[in-house]
């Protein structure tokens, strides 16, 4: 067969049951036609049902994983009251025809059954009253309400059927996502429907137009505002991701500088928090909060640009050494200022040994020059560095700390900093206060993730 035999031979063996489904609703749909063959309305009438039907089916709204619904329903439920069910067949398949996509199996297998479930909807509606004999409104709300109903159970019954041909999921799942919608559509619809065949016997099918183009155009902003939603919640996803990178990120850079230094080893993670607590206390934000947190983790990555053995001296730092160690902060901000988006974390690392009588360094910066984070991270920052032992000394109570803190306000640091972080170790378990609590560490799994601040 040349290269037809190649086409054949390329078929997915699995495809073969849905080949055969959409094989017999084919057949079905066609002998449908055959046998219900009558008079039909104006083809422009038809045509514009049809297309109707086809937008709305193309701008359908995803429902669940395997089920999409749309206002397609209505020209379908027009057309089987209005005109019967060979125009109701011949406007479902019209309307299949104008919705040809990939995957075009798929369409193969809707598009028959758009047809056959209008043409059964036309059928249920004509063992009321024929289509020329429905006169007053409650007839064709009768009429309605049958073909409504039989539309929904013959959908309903031929999706039930693709879903255990494809065996893409349970019967009871689609029951219980599709029955309730199903019912409320029934119900909102059919009145509407029914007014719509009334407005058309007594004035035109004009009336019918003007209902169904802005419904189409509702849905269409439906979809919109559904894409859009999926969108931004696709993008908080991937901004968790990356916040949590930065976390990541911070925690390596830290743990290299702890490997270095097992006297300040946990320092910094101590630090952050502390930080988090004392703004929290200040009234700052979350994501202030969060930003502090996570400047208090890398405040003293610069160190890890210092002097072999100047860190582990047991001794006095000589004044050169003292000029050394003071460069930290710069070298912090220069290693973070690599970082993109942390430009914001690397200026407040750089002021963290400002102090608010500009005797500080490196920039020898004065009260509110200094960012109140910088000014934050000082005070806890000193803090832990009194309660925890050094190589030259060894640590103090967490009281005599704090009488030093108070000592240094309007000099070295912030009164109102302080003075909250005061109230946060007053209420706080000794653990805490010497920095020993079992969240004092650098577990990026357990850090909070909202950062975007710190990301913007």
């Amino acid at each position: 067969m040349g290269d037809m035999s190649r086409l054949f031979i390329k078929i997915d063996r699995r495809n073969l049951p849905i080949l055969a489904w959409a094989g017999a609703l084919w057949t079905g749909a066609l002998t449908a036609g055959v046998m219900l063959a009558g008079p039909l309305p104006s083809i422009w009438i038809l045509g514009g049902l049809a297309l109707l039907a086809a937008v709305a089916e193309r701008q359908s709204v995803p429902l669940t994983r395997n089920t999409e619904g749309s206002v397609a329903f209505l020209p379908f439920v027009f057309t089987a009251v209005a005109f019967g069910p060979f125009a109701a067949l011949v406007v479902g398949a019209l309307a299949g025809m104008g919705d040809f996509r990939r995957p075009y199996l798929r369409w193969a297998v809707y598009l028959p059954i758009r047809a056959l479930t209008a043409a059964v909807a036309g059928l249920a509606a004509t063992q009321v009253r024929a289509p020329a004999d429905l006169n007053t409104l409650a007839e064709i709300l009768v009429a309605t309400l049958v073909a409504s109903v039989a539309n929904e159970v013959t959908d309903l019954l031929f999706n039930l059927g693709t879903q255990a041909v494809r065996r893409a999921g349970s019967a009871y799942s689609l029951l219980k996502a599709l029955a309730p919608l199903l019912l409320v559509q029934s119900l909102l619809y059919t009145p509407v429907v029914a007014l719509l065949v009334y407005g058309y016997r007594l004035y035109s099918v004009a009336i019918v137009g003007a209902f169904l183009v802005p419904a189409v155009a509702l849905q269409r902003v439906i979809q919109l505002y559904q894409t859009q939603r999926e969108a931004v919640s696709n993008l908080e996803h991937l901004n968790t991701r990356l916040e949590r990178a930065n976390l990541s990120f911070a925690s390596a850079l830290v743990a290299t500088l702890d490997a270095r230094d097992r006297y300040t080893a946990g320092h910094s993670a101590a630090v952050a928090v502390y930080c988090r607590d004392i703004a929290r206390r200040m009234g700052l934000d979350e994501q202030q909060q969060q930003l502090v947190h996570l400047c208090g983790l890398v405040h003293d990555i610069g160190k890890v640009g210092l002097p072999p053995g100047l860190l582990e001296k047991t001794g006095a730092l000589t004044l050169e050494e003292r000029r050394q160690m003071e460069q930290h902060p710069v070298i912090g901000e220069r290693i973070l200022s690599k970082v993109e988006d942390y430009a914001d974390i690397a200026r407040i690392v750089r002021h963290h040994h400002e102090r608010v009588d500009g005797l500080g360094y490196p920039d020898n910066l004065t009260s509110n020059e200094i960012p109140l984070l910088s000014r934050i991270i000082a005070v806890a920052d000193a803090y832990n560095a009194m309660t925890s032992d050094r190589p030259y000394r060894d640590a103090m109570p967490s009281r005599v700390a704090r009488l030093r803190l108070a000592q240094a306000v309007e000099s070295q640091f912030d009164t109102s900093v302080v003075a909250a972080f005061e109230a946060v170790l007053a209420g706080s378990s000794e653990d805490y206060r010497s920095g020993q609590r079992d969240d004092f560490s650098i577990d990026a799994k357990q850090l909070p993730v909202a950062l975007r601040v710190a990301t913007a």
